[in-house]
């Protein structure tokens, strides 16, 4: 599950339209409407495939994408631009590492300094400018002719003084000049008080000690208002100079049990992002800097410690390893059904998490898994929430896959391929491996070596074995039709003889006997001729207690149209044991 999605570069599929790609032609895209139901949506895709369903005990053909070769994680094997890129990655690494981009720091607290003195003087100089302006307004003027008396007594004086009056003459006495007067009084008397107010603060200031630009007493100021003059005593906050406040030291951030930067398997980490985006250094980084914040938001360390039960341990397993040394993880979709999958993503997480922090992340060691998806009885294939599962998996645990092997995929498969292929890179889809119910052990063969493949998928591998172990090889030889073919056991001195075989599908005809070195000697019939079928013992194990030397002799009767795989091994045991 575990694998990269498309580059960012690349533009998003929208959830109301999906662009069917084929993984080995490039036909015309095809528009699936996607709704709310998934059950709506798997049968509007399974009835546009419905003519491809093949006809009963007919084989689905299925396309096989171009096979994927694991790069090296090993920096002295990449080529020059692949060494460049990691360089240049690390680099931007430690530059957010220290600026703390991987995680958000609190805003700088932002201390408020009061300047009592200065507001309250600046507040009484507004207030005197205000009277002042007021004052200015009220000052007497030339009295307006606005009575008949006023307009009579002035044509009388321009009658009898035809020369123009160079010096101001008072006007005599009126009801108008009488109300003038009285203003010009109160004017007057409010900038008399204005002035003293003034007068009073000069002196108090005047009167208080010269401070530094840091007074430590508390400081008098004169608070100003249309009331009575009030005199407040306010303490200062000591204005400072701005504290040069050094700089905080790199954050660690360490991502599946591994801190970055801090030794080698960083760089092997580093080189799963680089691949998951092309060497694409922006990109790699934004998307390291995603999974980072979506591990913390997840609170994976916390997750780790959970209990979440041992409910989901059939649907996904551990099981040995391929032929390369990857281990296996196997995820039986089957054993999904009426489950609860939200409760499957926190453990299907965990387990995934729990299973990568034992890979070998030492330049040169296996550092990825390989995964085997059986859709044998599975239901609801591709659900909603399940499709979200797998395409969270894949973005936060980029390129820890080395194959992903579909095995017993039913015919549905075409229609579901259709619909996940345009979320999926090239890149992913060559790491694919398709096979059908009559496939699957073959191809599981070809990865996993027999002796480590469980007996359910056709190997020979018994939990709580005994006789055999996975150190005992098994010799795999194909039956061709209409055929029989014989196995021999040599054995050159008295012991016993334990053999193990399987017909991969069986529909064979089975016997075995030992037939003495010696020439005046008795062929013993060790087990009967017998048809044996699918619904018989996976695997026959038996054994024969030989007392001269001779040899064992295995006989398969292949008698159907098909080629059949053989398995089989032996071992000797003293005749002490």
């Amino acid at each position: 599950m575990a694998e990269e999605t498309k580059p960012a570069a690349a533009a998003p599929v929208p959830e109301s339209e999906v662009v069917v790609v084929s993984e080995t032609t490039a036909p015309e895209p095809v528009k699936v409407e996607e709704t709310s139901s998934t059950k709506e949506e798997v049968v509007v895709v399974a009835a546009e495939t419905e003519s491809e369903k093949p006809k009963e005990g007919e084989e689905v053909k299925i396309d096989q994408s171009v096979s994927f070769k694991e790069e090296s994680n090993i920096v002295a094997d990449l080529e020059d631009p692949e060494k460049k890129a990691l360089d240049e990655f690390k680099a931007l690494i430690q530059e957010a590492l220290n600026k703390h981009e991987f995680t958000k720091p609190p805003p700088p607290l932002k201390v408020e300094e009061k300047k009592p003195e200065v507001v309250e003087e600046k507040k009484t100089e507004e207030k005197t400018e205000e009277v002042t302006a007021e004052a200015e307004t009220s000052a007497p003027k030339e009295p307006e002719t606005t009575t008949e008396a006023v307009k009579e007594e002035e044509k009388t004086e321009t009658a009898t003084t035809p020369e123009p009056v160079k010096e101001e003459e008072k006007p005599e006495p009126s009801v108008v000049s009488e109300v003038a007067a009285k203003v010009v009084e109160e004017v007057a008397a409010v900038v008399e008080e204005v002035s003293d107010k003034k007068a009073i603060e000069e002196s108090i200031v005047k009167s208080e000690p010269e401070s530094s630009s840091t007074p430590s007493d508390p400081a008098t100021v004169v608070v100003e208002s249309s009331e009575p003059v009030v005199v407040e005593t306010i303490t200062e906050v000591p204005i400072t100079e701005e504290e040069q406040v050094p700089s905080p030291p790199p954050e660690e951030v360490s991502i599946y049990g591994i801190p970055l930067l801090a030794d080698e398997r960083s760089d092997v980490i580093l080189l799963k992002f680089l691949r998951a985006r092309d060497f694409n250094v922006k990109q790699a980084l934004t998307m390291l800097k995603n999974v980072v914040q979506w591990r913390k938001e997840t609170k994976i360390e916390e997750l780790l410690e959970e209990d979440l039960g041992n409910e989901f341990e059939k649907a996904v397993y551990m099981d040995g390893c391929d032929k390369e040394g990857h281990p296996v993880c196997y995820n039986v979709f089957g054993e999904l059904s009426n489950k609860d999958l939200e409760k499957f993503v926190r453990w299907r997480i965990q387990f995934l998490e729990k299973s990568i922090r034992k890979l070998d992340y030492a330049p040169g060691g296996i550092c990825t898994i390989v995964q085997v998806n059986d859709l044998k009885n599975f239901r609801g294939p591709f659900q909603a929430e399940l499709r979200k599962t797998v395409l969270l998996l894949q973005d936060n645990y980029p390129e820890f896959v080395a194959k992903q092997i579909f095995v017993n995929v039913p015919w549905w498969y075409l229609a579901v391929n259709r619909m996940i292929s345009p979320f999926l890179s090239q890149r992913t889809k060559s790491k694919f491996v398709y096979a059908g119910p009559s496939k699957t052990t073959d191809t599981l063969c070809k990865y996993i070596a027999p002796e480590r493949l469980a007996v359910a998928y056709g190997g020979a591998y018994k939990e709580g074995e005994h006789e055999f172990s996975t150190a005992d090889s098994v010799t795999e030889i194909t039956i061709k039709p209409a055929t029989k073919q014989t196995v021999e056991f040599p054995v050159s001195e008295a012991s016993t003889l334990v053999w193990e075989l399987r017909v991969v599908g069986w529909e064979v005809s089975y016997g075995a006997e030992f037939v003495p070195e010696a020439e005046d000697g008795y062929t013993v019939i060790v087990s009967k001729t017998r048809k044996l079928t699918p619904a018989d013992e996976a695997v026959v194990c038996t054994s024969f207690k030989i007392g001269e030397p001779g040899k064992i002799v295995l006989t398969i009767d292949n008698q159907t149209s098909k080629k059949k795989k053989l398995l089989y091994r032996s071992k000797t045991k003293s005749s002490s044991d």
